[in-house]
């Protein structure tokens, strides 16, 4: 039981890695749009300068958006007890099926734990939404792919 903990501790730790770092970056990214539009001095030709001040803006509502997504995924990780066990899968299990294995928390692609490979997937994904709800044994067909559950915790 210890090892399936550290497993999903380790898989929790590399997503709350991932989300911190892509917050990081989204949020240099709007302090750098903050300075060039600061920056942008008045004494820029006219037209130019409108083009270049409205580029920015547009960047920076493009931030925005991306702050705000990660925000909500920053949210729904919040809400994750790796140290909540269930009959079903849910939110915060780890799945092994016999074709991949799985982290049912958010969407961060490719994680490694020591030899096993495992894809954090966000519940909402097409293959997170057939998960959600299984048990050992249970058969689910994706893409015209069959995956049996094989374990979970």
């Amino acid at each position: 039981m210890a090892s399936n903990l550290k497993t999903k501790e380790n898989l929790y730790l590399q997503c709350l890695k991932f989300v911190e770092n892509r917050f990081n970056t989204i949020q240099s990214t709007i302090n750098e749009i903050q300075e060039s539009l600061t920056s942008e001095t008045k004494s820029s030709a006219g037209d130019k300068h409108e083009t270049g001040r409205a580029m920015l803006q547009l960047e920076r509502e493009k931030a925005g958006n991306q702050l705000a997504e990660i925000q909500k995924i920053k949210e729904s990780f919040s809400k994750i007890d790796i140290s909540n066990t269930s009959e079903f899968i849910g939110l915060g299990s780890v799945v092994y099926t016999n074709k991949s294995n799985y982290f049912i928390a958010i969407s961060a692609g490719e994680l490694k734990v020591e030899n096993d490979v495992f894809y954090a997937i966000s519940p909402n994904t097409p293959i997170g939404q057939l998960l959600m709800g299984k048990k050992v044994g249970d058969v689910v067909v994706f893409r015209e792919q069959k995956f049996k559950i094989e374990n979970f915790f």
